[in-house]
């Protein structure tokens, strides 16, 4: 008696395949694949020789061991997980702008030796695009408590300058010129672009769009605190049980 039947039993485990989907891989029927692994049938050579080769794994061991998983996982082919044969997630590498080298980027922000060793994060976003991290360094972006805190860390992906004028106003950008890097909300006219705070005290500031260097629309956020998502709308909706409280005790 050989040990075929327990062995594809196993390997159906590790592959998470069902009866049948391993049947129509070798143009099995589900009830001839069931006599196998119980034993009640055994397979022409012709079947046997097609599972060996589909999972690499060597005929005398199919039918003459009973093969562990951990046996199993390490068989190349179809079947394996070993961690150099695996396709790993590739995430993008994010460099970011800190306080401490922000200076260093508005020097050198075209060298690529100097942005490869800049620190980076690793995300799952799409590593075929280009973005830049920065870390907030003011409350310009911040309005009644809410917004943009010191800290926090926007990622822009990079903006080409032939389609300046087709972004929308009220985006939030990263804007490097001159010898500054702004984070403000953007809005285009014909030959400027103007850059607007969200904190009421914050003047804007009007560059030409020949003038910028590099602009980043951001497109994510990572808060240094978690936000408040209510909104405020428990304390109001108390407020208003309040009101309806006194408006019933005075009927």
């Amino acid at each position: 008696m050989s040990f075929f039947g327990k062995n594809i039993r196993k390997i159906r485990s590790v592959k998470t395949l069902s009866q049948q989907s391993f049947a129509e891989l070798f143009d099995l029927k589900r009830g001839t694949l069931g006599a196998y692994e119980e034993g009640r049938s055994e397979p022409k050579i012709e079947t046997i020789i097609k599972i060996a080769n589909y999972f690499s794994i060597p005929i005398d061991d199919l039918l003459t061991k009973e093969l562990t998983v951990n046996k199993l996982l390490k068989f190349k082919g179809n079947l394996t997980t070993n961690h150099k044969d695996l396709n790993k997630e590739v995430l993008a590498s994010v460099p970011c702008i800190t306080q401490k080298n922000s200076q260093d980027y508005i020097a050198f922000y075209d060298k690529n030796p100097f942005v490869n060793t800049m620190p980076c994060l690793q995300l799952p976003i799409n590593p075929e695009k280009t973005f830049r991290g920065y870390t907030v360094e003011n409350l310009e972006m911040s309005k009644n408590d809410k917004g943009l805190f010191p800290k926090d860390v926007v990622i822009g992906e990079y903006v080409p300058n032939k389609v300046f004028k087709k972004l929308n106003n009220g985006i939030l950008v990263l804007v490097l010129f001159e010898n500054q890097l702004i984070l403000r909300r953007l809005y285009i006219t014909s030959q400027e672009m103007v850059l607007r705070a969200d904190h009421k005290n914050v003047e804007e500031i009007a560059i030409p769009l020949k003038k910028i260097k590099e602009l980043w629309r951001i497109r994510y956020v990572f808060y240094h605190r978690i936000p408040d998502f209510q909104d405020g709308i428990e304390e109001k909706l108390q407020f208003l049980e309040q009101e309806f409280a006194k408006i019933k005790s005075s009927l």
